[in-house]
């Protein structure tokens, strides 16, 4: 487009106005905006805890002034009931079943491998963990990852490449996106529908299992959140919605949240795709600077084991059960008296994890700061890891969690929520939420 008007003497050329910055310009003025957007609320992110991350932890109190890019650690500790962490069966404390084997395999295999299992070989707890796996989600075979996220990113790559097709979900995580284009294959994407994203919402698996079978396509489910966490048994959404697993054919999962480890999983039925992936070395190499994201960690390998056969009541008891009964009854209890005082809350039953929403960027750091001010520790998210006007908070809730501790949690978020603003619906009349059936909290 030609801008009329003005011409330089010493250039008589009309000027041109660009209709679009170069990409260059568009992709400074987003970090940009991403940098102003952290640096106002930076104390709400990234903060530091000296425990274990159970019901309650110790929160190592900071010091900041807004708009600096510095925040000095104090010495002092804040002892806050913890709404932030993914430890949805209370594995991420003292387990008196896999704390002991945890100590105990360090004894007799050391620390580390400190290598790849192309390089240093595979250990009998390799070989357990793999075969262990396999059987609790129901499929022939598995292999373990040193990360969650790069179980992602590395493996959509090897299963498909150019001339391939990808049908993705808009809310897919972002390391399905970043594996999906590495692949090279095209990408078509479909109205979020998410088997288990940022909304924590469930996809309808039966339908998308009936319409893969119908066009022969394969069907790779991301069960990162659900695994060990819904269902009877916590075997995932397959579980729940009555998904007979032989209909999935790429099961990908972690361990960092359920089972209060490292890393990730790939499962499927037919061996050959597991010996493809296994001649990939770079699936299982430590990560540089990292290295406590290595599964070669055997003590990361026994505990997962032990958080299994905990689950399955192996270990002669009936705690997993009873922590996945803890789990729903919590998870429901809460969600259901969130949206009783007028929050907009995401996700669907049994889910753990349920995002309140916030909307404007100004009332995800209030909403963070006077939760913790309160000793309420919760994450907040906003962009760009969400559009701009879509801020949230997650709560996640554990099967550590006490009657009381909910409680607690439910008169701050209540105050919290009137204080910002963030009731955008009236709540539930007294007389009605009497009527309406409770779910009892043991």
């Amino acid at each position: 487009m030609i801008e009329e008007g003005r011409h330089d003497e010493a250039n008589t050329k009309p000027r041109v106005k660009e209709r679009n910055p170069p990409a260059t310009a568009r992709a400074a003025g987003r970090r940009s905006m991403k940098d102003c957007f952290f640096l106002t609320m930076k104390d709400c992110f990234a903060r530091p805890i000296a425990s274990a991350p159970d019901a309650w932890f110790d929160m190592v109190e900071r010091d900041w002034n807004d708009g600096e890019k510095v925040i000095d650690r104090t010495t002092k500790r804040r002892r806050c009931l913890n709404l932030g962490s993914y430890n949805y069966l209370g594995f991420g404390s003292f387990d008196e079943y896999c704390t002991p084997r945890v100590i105990e395999s360090l004894k007799k295999f050391s620390a580390s491998t400190c290598s790849s299992r192309v390089d240093a070989g595979t250990t009998s707890v390799h070989v357990e963990l793999e075969e262990c796996v396999a059987k609790y989600v129901g499929k022939h075979s598995a292999i373990v990852f040193g990360m969650g996220y790069a179980t992602n990113s590395f493996i959509i790559p090897v299963l498909i490449g150019k001339g391939g097709l990808i049908i993705s979900d808009s809310l897919n995580h972002s390391s399905i996106i970043n594996g999906a284009r590495g692949s090279g294959a095209n990408i078509r994407i479909f109205q979020h529908n998410s088997i288990y994203s940022m909304e924590r919402e469930i996809c309808k698996l039966p339908e998308i299992v009936s319409i893969c079978k119908r066009y022969k396509a394969y069907v790779y489910l991301d069960k990162a959140h659900s695994i060990g966490a819904i269902g009877n048994t916590g075997r995932g959404v397959c579980e729940l919605l009555g998904v007979n697993t032989a209909d999935v054919d790429i099961m990908m999962g972690t361990f960092s949240k359920s089972f209060a480890s490292c890393g990730g999983y790939i499962a499927g039925s037919k061996f050959h795709f597991l010996c493809f992936c296994r001649s990939y070395p770079i699936f299982e190499a430590p990560l540089p600077g990292s290295s406590l994201r290595n599964i070669n960690f055997n003590s990361f390998r026994t505990q997962i084991i032990s958080a299994i056969r905990v689950i399955l009541g192996e270990d002669g008891s009936n705690r997993g059960a009873q922590k996945l009964a803890r789990i729903r009854e919590n998870s429901n209890y809460f969600r259901s008296e969130l949206r009783n005082m007028g929050f907009k809350v995401l996700g669907d039953v049994d889910s753990p994890v349920m995002p309140i929403m916030l909307y404007h960027p100004a009332k995800i750091p209030a909403f963070s700061r006077e939760c913790l001010r309160e000793n309420v520790a919760i994450a907040v998210v906003g962009f760009p890891a969400t559009p701009l006007m879509l801020g949230r908070a997650r709560i996640c809730i554990s099967a550590s969690h006490s009657k009381q501790d909910l409680i607690k949690a439910l008169e701050v978020i209540s105050k919290v929520g009137d204080l910002t603003g963030v009731k955008y619906f009236p709540a539930a009349p007294k007389k009605q939420e009497e009527e309406k059936d409770t779910i009892k909290l043991v």
